[in-house]
């Protein structure tokens, strides 16, 4: 019974070995690398002969690494391709940013010479109003048919502009205009022409 035991699972063994053997000539498993020993004492089974079969796996390992090489690339690849667009993008957008930055500082610049123009207008004014007050004290305080002939001889505007200072003066000191003995004294066509002037335009010419 027991050498019918040992026959019968040397009889398994056997047919568990040739059953691997032959799936693997067929190409259904691969069981290369636990039957080389196998294939390498046994010349007559299939597959017999091959002495390298650790070589065949170390190339399979080998073109597994550069696949994995070259998928790691291709992502490097498009990694650099996405870091290049976000950099063009990042210059494009600063270059915006310079061009908004010119812009500013060119308004900037456009405002503050507005500015300067208004305040030197502004000061202008001021000085020409103080100029016209000025004259128009002098000439209050000297002889009417003198200061009649300087008006007369002033620029319509200019002579406008001291007629209405001398009336200003004297409402805000609550005296006597002399305004009006001016143009007694003045030439009729004279005192007419400005008259009119002043009625027709009361801040200016």
């Amino acid at each position: 019974m027991i050498g019918r035991a040992i026959v019968l699972l040397l009889l398994i063994i056997i047919l568990a070995v040739g059953g691997i053997i032959w799936f693997d000539f067929l190409n259904v498993i691969d069981a290369k690398t636990v039957l080389a020993p196998v294939y390498k004492y046994i010349p007559f089974l299939p597959g017999a002969g091959r002495s390298q079969p650790k070589q065949e796996l170390d190339e399979e390992y080998l073109n597994l690494d550069a696949e994995r090489l070259v998928i790691r690339l291709e992502a490097l690849e498009l990694r650099e391709m996405e870091l290049d667009t976000l950099q063009r993008d990042l210059e494009a957008e600063i270059g915006k940013s310079i061009q908004m930055a010119q812009e500013v500082e060119e308004r900037q610049k456009a405002l503050d010479e507005q500015e300067n123009s208004l305040r030197a207008q502004v000061r202008d004014a001021e000085d020409k109003n103080r100029n016209v007050e000025q004259n128009s004290r002098y000439l209050t305080g000297m002889p009417p048919q003198n200061a009649v002939g300087i008006i007369a001889a002033l620029d319509d505007q200019d002579a406008i502009d001291v007629i209405r200072k001398t009336e200003e003066i004297a409402q805000a000191e609550g005296t006597a205009s002399i305004v009006a003995f001016w143009f007694s004294l003045m030439d009729p066509v004279r005192a007419a022409e400005l008259q009119r002037k002043m009625a027709g335009r009361p801040s200016s010419l």
